[in-house]
C-alpha cells in the first residue's frame, strides 16, 4: 500500500533470462501489494519457472491470456481488462527491465499521486529513444549528431550498436560508479507523440473508464489514442531512473557483447550488500539451475495456448527482415560506429 492506493505491478511475461534480475525487487518491495505476470507465451520452461515463483511468494500473481491465444505482443492489449480496480495504481515493467533504481517505486508512486492528471506516467529510461532524446537535449549525454523525438528512431531504438554503446556508457560511468542521479532531467510532459511503455503507471480508475479494452497494438493505443480521446496528456518522471535490456532489432548484437551479463555481474555484487533481496535473489538462482537441468522434459509439455500462425507471406516477409538484418550485423561488426561522445 501507498497513501491508501493498492500497488500492483505487472509484467507482460516472458523469458525468464531477464526476469530473474526483475522479480528480486518487486518481491522484496514493501510497497507493491501484488505481482501479476501476464503470461503470454507458450514456452513450458518459462512457464514452469514462473509457476514455481508463484507457489513460493504469495505476492505473485499468474494471470492467463484472457483469449487463450498468444501472439507475441498482439496478444497483450487483452490483459489491461484486468487492470481496472478501484483505488490502485498500477505498475507496468517490460520483462527485460534489467535494473531499477533503489528507491524506484516510492518515487514514482509519489510522482504519480502527485500528478494525478497525466494518463499515464514514466520514469526515465536507459535504452528509450524518447529518453534518450530528453538526455540529449539536457546535455546529460552527447550524442555524435543531432537525434530527433521518433519512439521508432533509426538508431536510437533500432540500433543495435548504439544500444551496446549507451548500455557500457551508463554502466561504466553512472551505475558502477553510483553518479546516476547525475543523470536526473525532472519533470517532463509528453505531447501527442508515441513512446516506448517500457515501464508506465496508471490509476485503476482511469482504466475503468473504458474497461480496460486496449485495442490492437497497446504502446500506440496507450500512448498516443487513448490519451488523445480523454483530452489528457502523458508525463516523464526524468528523477527516476531505470534500464531497460533491448528491442528486438537491437538484441542479438547485445547478446554478442555480454551486456546482460555484465547487468547480472553487477546485480549479483550490489544484492550481496542487501539481505532481503540477496536471499530472494539466491532462490530464483536455483530455480533457473533446476529449470535448466529439467529443460528437455519440460519442452515436452503441450502448449497450453493456441497459437496464431504466420501466413506464408508473413513467415516470407519475416524471413526477408531476419535476412536484411544479419547482413546489416555483419556490416556493423567491421565497421563500427561510434554514436556516444565522451563529455568534456
Amino acid at each position: 500500500m501507498y497513501k491508501n492506493y493498492r500497488v500492483v505491478c505487472n509484467t507482460a511475461a516472458g523469458r525468464r533470462r531477464y526476469m530473474q534480475y526483475l522479480f528480486p525487487p518487486i518481491i522484496a518491495s514493501d510497497l507493491v501489494d501484488r505481482y501479476d505476470i501476464w503470461v503470454n507465451t507458450n514456452d513450458p520452461c518459462d512457464i514452469e519457472f514462473f509457476k514455481q515463483i508463484a507457489q513460493k511468494y504469495p505476492k505473485v500473481n499468474l494471470v492467463w491470456q484472457p483469449d487463450g491465444i498468444v501472439n507475441g505482443i498482439k496478444s497483450i492489449n487483452a490483459f489491461y481488462k484486468t487492470c481496472i480496480e478501484e483505488d490502485t495504481i498500477y505498475i507496468k515493467l517490460d520483462d527485460d527491465v534489467v535494473w531499477l533504481e533503489p528507491d524506484f517505486f516510492e518515487k514514482m508512486l509519489a510522482f504519480r499521486i502527485d500528478n494525478p492528471d497525466y494518463f499515464l506516467v514514466s520514469p526515465m529510461v536507459i535504452n528509450n529513444a524518447i529518453c534518450t532524446y530528453v538526455m540529449q537535449i539536457f546535455g546529460k549525454i552527447k550524442l555524435s549528431k543531432y537525434m530527433n523525438a521518433r519512439a521508432n528512431h533509426s538508431i536510437l531504438w533500432r540500433s543495435g550498436v548504439f544500444a551496446v554503446h549507451l548500455h557500457k556508457w551508463f554502466l561504466d560511468n553512472y551505475l558502477k560508479t553510483g553518479r546516476y542521479k547525475e543523470l536526473y532531467c525532472g519533470k517532463i510532459p509528453i505531447a501527442t507523440n508515441r513512446f516506448s511503455i517500457n515501464s508506465i503507471l496508471w490509476f485503476g480508475s482511469t482504466m475503468k473508464q473504458f474497461d480496460g479494452i486496449v485495442l490492437d497494438d497497446d504502446e500506440e493505443y496507450l500512448s498516443v489514442i487513448k490519451p488523445t480521446q480523454l483530452n489528457a496528456s502523458n508525463c516523464l518522471n526524468c528523477d527516476a531512473l531505470i534500464s531497460h535490456f533491448a528491442f528486438r532489432p537491437q538484441r542479438e548484437y547485445l547478446d554478442k557483447k555480454f551486456i546482460l551479463e555484465e547487468y547480472g555481474v553487477f546485480l549479483q555484487e550490489e544484492w550481496n550488500n542487501m539481505p532481503k533481496i540477496s536471499l530472494i535473489n539466491k532462490d530464483i538462482q536455483l530455480l533457473m539451475r533446476e529449470i535448466k537441468a529439467n529443460e528437455s522434459v519440460l519442452k515436452l509439455s503441450k502448449p497450453i495456448y493456441r497459437e496464431i500462425k504466420p501466413t506464408l507471406k508473413q513467415k516470407m516477409k519475416s524471413n526477408f527482415k531476419t535476412l536484411i538484418r544479419k547482413l546489416k550485423l555483419l556490416v556493423v561488426i567491421y565497421t563500427e560506429k561510434k554514436y556516444i561522445t565522451p563529455q568534456d
